[in-house]
């Protein structure tokens, strides 16, 4: 990750309707979330839902599916694991403090 990719994945989280879905899509899994099921859990209405779901996808936070005629929307493990490791990079004065790997969210 670089730190244009940083600074996307970060304003996009800073802010707290789009931080509380990405934390509800990474407690989901693998398996993801419906937008109305998103709505429902997290009491936000679906225009505000959906534009807040364009600024997360726009970051790569998260991926959208089509499952028939429903949308899933899923965090991106991978990315998420990019961005933390990009902030503790240089933790420590470069020596590792922490064992990432054993942090990571593999999908759950």
């Amino acid at each position: 990750m670089n730190e244009i990719d940083a600074l996307r994945s970060l304003a996009a989280l800073s802010q707290a309707t789009r931080l509380a879905i990405f934390r509800t899509l990474v407690a989901a899994g693998p398996e993801g979330l419906r937008p109305g099921e998103l709505a429902l859990r997290l009491e936000v209405l679906a225009s505000s839902l959906s534009f807040h779901l364009k600024e997360l996808l726009h970051a790569q936070l998260i991926t959208q599916q089509r499952e028939g005629k429903f949308l899933i929307y899923r965090a991106e493990f991978a990315r998420m694991n990019a961005l933390l490791a990009y902030l503790t990079d240089n933790c420590c004065q470069g020596q590792p403090c922490v064992d990432l790997a054993a942090l990571s969210c593999r999908e759950c």
